[in-house]
């Protein structure tokens, strides 16, 4: 998959830090072996960014360590 391929297959989760007010989430699609494509919740017509996992999980390791704030 090219970040341009059809994600019209994505089963989309939302994050588990979201509420119900409709805040700033992001949702996931972990049916893309190798990939991890990513969008707003609050768009979900809009465009997704597509990351390989391996980059994926550091930069949510990262995020848990408080290194990116």
């Amino acid at each position: 998959m090219n970040p341009t391929s059809d994600l019209a297959g994505a089963v989309w989760r939302k994050s588990s830090h979201s509420n119900g007010d409709g805040g700033n989430c992001v949702e996931v699609a972990e049916n893309y072996p190798g990939l991890m494509p990513v969008r707003d919740s609050k768009q979900p017509a809009g465009p997704a960014i597509v990351f390989s996992r391996t980059s994926w999980s550091a930069f949510v390791d990262a995020v848990k360590s408080q290194q990116l704030r």
